[in-house]
């Protein structure tokens, strides 16, 4: 059975940094990223629905710049569900939501850095400018797609974090982490 791919590959007129889309999201963090329609679904929306399935495979064929923004989304939920599993205590919502925003905009390595993982399927940006608006739209897609991780994990109103999410917080996709 194959892994599911983003139905965002065949986006017409995506911007692109290195080899990886930069698509619309639906946001009120401020940054580089264009906004998408507030009717229809994006790349966040897409990443947290397919995350549980998708992290089940060891491979992943890689069918357009869309499926390499997927990759590093879902690698980044991974992070964000060790982070929250290794705490002391099981964080309430409000706890989640800081380290989670502490996460996101940490340090982070991109495409063509010494530190990705994953360089060997990635072409890195051009040019320092495309690397830096690269480095930006990722730290504005992580803390939109933490917003809305946290909003699914504790969806339940109990103030723990499901654990049909947090199932998979010791899974890789891949076999990879992103190292955060």
């Amino acid at each position: 059975m194959p892994a599911y791919h983003s139905a965002f590959n065949e986006f017409p007129d995506a911007m692109q940094a290195g080899n990886m889309s930069i698509l619309p999201i639906r946001t009120k963090i401020r940054g580089p990223a264009p906004l998408a329609d507030p009717e229809q679904g994006d790349i966040i929306d897409e990443t947290l629905d397919l995350f549980r399935a998708n992290s089940l495979f060891r491979n992943f064929e890689i069918k357009g710049p869309a499926d390499r923004l997927l990759i590093i989304l879902i690698l980044y939920i991974s992070d964000c569900l060790a982070k929250i599993g290794s705490a002391r205590t099981v964080p309430t919502q409000i706890e989640a939501s800081k380290m989670l925003n502490t996460l996101s905009v940490d340090s982070f390595a991109i495409p063509g850095d010494a530190g990705f993982p994953l360089n060997a399927h990635y072409a890195p940006p051009q040019s320092r400018a495309d690397a830096e608006y690269l480095r930006t739209y990722l730290t504005q897609v992580r803390q939109e797609l933490a917003i809305r991780l946290v909003e699914r994990l504790y969806a339940d109103g109990t103030g723990k974090p499901s654990k049909w999410w947090m199932a998979f917080q010791k899974r890789r996709f891949m076999n990879r982490s992103l190292g955060s």
